[in-house]
């Protein structure tokens, strides 16, 4: 029920008073219900997504068939690093259906044990002050039969709820990682809201977080329908342009052509980011709820100067728009320690946490295509197929896309233009003017045309709505040289088609190598370290010095040059700080000494 301001008054019975008082009760008491007539407010939400801050990923261990299939069992000591470092909450993926965690049939029973062993493992991140964010992970059996398994997903949430209803807000849970299969967007939007209500009964004020559906990204945020709670928090994946992240990936098909893509840190490739993110803001705007990304990361087969620039330019913005974030992962294929030399990823940790935001690479474009809707509809065919149906029309210098039906699969109607020209190994910038008539989500793509239909571009999902917005993409050609490549707009599964106003492919060269900033400062390893540790770039002369944590030196000299050692074997175990100063200013870091 809706209730208007009025009728919220009616039900105070006002005491006798003179017209003015009367008046004047009537304003203060409207003022103090104003707030119950603009929606879902969520401040509690946004103040908890700021207390997530920046975040990482314990991944490849409990979301594991069990702990140790994947190498990578957790060790208490990887939330004193993290602490340590300055992170602010771990994000802990967990596979709860295997027949050694839960039962698959009435009442769903979720292992004693393996409560307690989470239990274990979120009391430690508490320890070290820690927020921890708890997940469904892999559910695999509930992607492929939904219905059938929805019982089943909502008894272990509630046990899941009730087995920890005591904890603190520090203490947050992930409803479920990256639906997809036949848990469809409309499904699932029913499903997150039965898991919210299963949750509420015996945690009312918990923190939720929801994600998207087809596979937690952006291209299912135009479906999702979130219940009115306050204390909820929306959370995105972003692994793109996945051809970098995911080259050489095992489990990726085609992952090995991959090979060898950079990310320049152009501004062209920091726009592509923007664009994508465009609707994620203004969905956050418009229900007025925070934003966490759950997962980002770079595979650790790309070049680590390419990782450790798009990892920079990704938390620093990211915290530019009051995201939380949690890199995807600490101690595994994408993460920034090693399990086996226990030490940190400098430059990854580096990136995560210190590096300012550089200048963007400078760039030459040089124009491949630019489209011409004054006469004609300069090669561009719209193609239906599966019983979608529509029709291709121009009007006012645009291209009309009007769809009848749309299929069930974006490829069922599609917009393309063929004889397009790529090189590979070559780096091309997309940019195009577009609307639509009611907001929509596309996927667009530059590939080959025919045989497989590979996309060397990856694919790229915007939203676009009645305003007409400029939308850019930029990738490095992975396939062969092809004179005769298409790009491709996938319109399907929807009834509403687009308006495209301009189109431009422009080929990108970089003017310079990408600069190292001027003057760097001192970079500290090993860390953490057991008897020595180094400082590259000290320069003509900085002076180091160690603190304990509660402010005490314990250790002061200066050093120079290249590359300078500092020994710290006489050091008891622990955390540390290591303050530099040198004529390029003066930072600090933590390092841990065992």
């Amino acid at each position: 029920m809706v209730m208007t301001s009025c009728s919220i008054l009616s039900n105070y019975p006002l005491p006798a008073m003179k017209s003015g008082m009367r008046k004047l009760f009537l304003t203060l008491l409207l003022l103090a219900v104003i707030p119950t007539l603009r929606g879902q407010q969520r401040q509690a939400a946004f103040e908890m997504n700021q207390r997530l801050g920046r975040g990482i990923n314990i991944g490849n261990t409990f979301e594991a068939p069990s702990e140790t299939a994947w190498g990578n069992p957790w060790k208490p000591e990887y939330f004193r690093i993290i602490s340590g470092l300055g992170f602010r909450h771990v994000r802990i993926p967990i596979r709860w259906e295997t027949a050694a965690r839960s039962s698959a049939v009435p009442p769903y029973t979720v292992e004693a044990s393996f409560l307690a062993r989470i239990r274990q493992v979120v009391d430690t991140a508490l320890k070290y002050k820690l927020h921890a964010i708890i997940n469904m992970h892999h559910h695999d059996s509930l992607f492929a039969r939904p219905d059938r398994e929805k019982a089943r997903f909502l008894a272990q949430w509630d046990q899941i709820a009730r087995y920890f209803s005591h904890y603190p807000d520090s203490l947050l849970f992930e409803v479920l990682n990256e639906p997809h299969g036949a848990l469809t967007p409309d499904k699932w939007n029913l499903f997150f809201a039965d898991a919210l209500a299963e949750v509420r009964k015996s945690n009312p004020h918990r923190f939720v977080l929801a994600g998207t559906a087809e596979w937690g990204g952006l291209a299912g945020l135009g479906a999702l329908q979130l219940p009115e709670d306050e204390r909820i928090i929306l959370t995105l994946h972003y692994y793109n342009p996945f051809q970098f992240t995911h080259q050489g990936a095992e489990w990726s098909d085609g992952s090995a052509a991959w090979l060898g893509t950079e990310w320049l840190d152009t501004e062209a490739e920091r726009e592509t980011v923007r664009s994508e993110f465009r609707a994620a803001a203004t969905y956050a705007q418009t229900h007025h709820i925070p934003i966490h990304v759950g997962e980002f990361g770079a595979y650790s087969k790309a070049g680590m100067a390419s990782r450790v620039r798009w990892t920079t330019f990704l938390a620093r913005w990211f915290e530019e728009q009051g995201f939380s974030w949690a890199y995807w992962e600490f101690s595994a294929g994408f993460g920034i320690y090693n399990p086996s030399t226990r030490q940190l990823s400098t430059p990854l940790t580096e990136a995560l946490l210190h590096n300012p935001l550089p200048a963007p690479t400078p760039v030459q474009l040089t124009p491949l295509y630019t489209s011409n809707f004054s006469t004609g509809n300069d090669g561009w065919y719209f193609n239906a197929q599966q019983g979608a149906a529509g029709s291709l029309s121009r009007s006012g210098g645009k291209l009309i896309v009007s769809l009848a039906n749309g299929g069930t699969e974006g490829w069922h109607a599609q917009l393309t233009r063929g004889n397009i020209s790529l090189v590979k190994g070559k780096k091309y910038q997309v940019t195009l003017k577009v609307s639509a008539p009611a907001t929509r989500t596309v996927t667009l793509y530059l590939g080959k045309a025919g045989g497989d239909w590979a996309a060397y571009s990856g694919y790229n999902t915007f939203t676009f709505t009645p305003a007409e917005e400029t939308f850019v993409f930029s990738f490095t050609m992975s396939g062969e040289n092809d004179p005769a490549a298409r790009m491709v707009f996938d319109l399907g599964k929807s009834s509403s088609g687009i308006l495209l106003a301009s189109v431009k492919i422009e080929e990108v060269t970089i003017l310079t190598a990408h600069k190292a900033l001027q003057n760097p400062l001192p970079v500290i390893f090993p860390n953490p370290a057991d008897e020595t540790i180094y400082l590259q770039n000290a320069g003509i002369r900085t002076r180091i010095e160690i603190l304990t944590l509660e402010g005490k030196p314990v250790f002061a000299a200066e050093v120079a040059g290249e590359r300078a050692s500092v020994p710290v074997g006489h050091l008891p175990e622990g955390i540390y700080l290591v303050v530099l100063r040198s004529e390029t200013g003066t930072s600090s870091r933590k390092i841990f000494v065992y």
